[in-house]
């Protein structure tokens, strides 16, 4: 698997409409080899958020990040964002969930 982990802070009053769009983006479109995402919202700062996304291996992450779909969503996320999302791509090395 792998994936990318995103540090995004919200624009001061966008934080609902944000979640809004998360929301429609993650439960939309499905691009081949997209397995999974989570956004958690910091409890130190409502405005910061982590989004987690993975797919069955690199060359779908690449695929869909290079797609000019996944462009025009970042674009229009972008603009309830107060800065450019930090990126953590990687390869998942380790998972574990309940039997």
């Amino acid at each position: 698997m792998y994936g990318t982990i995103a540090r995004l802070t919200a624009k001061p009053g966008a934080l609902e409409v944000l979640h809004q769009e998360l929301n429609q983006m993650e439960t939309g479109r499905h691009p081949a080899g997209y397995l999974t995402s989570y956004v958690y919202q910091s409890d130190k700062d409502s405005n910061e958020l982590w989004l987690v996304v993975m797919f069955e291996n690199k060359a779908a992450y690449v695929a869909n990040a290079e797609s000019p779909e996944q462009d025009k969503e970042f674009r229009k996320l972008m603009q309830y964002l107060a800065a450019e999302p930090e990126w953590h791509d990687g390869e998942v090395v380790f998972a574990s969930k309940a039997a």
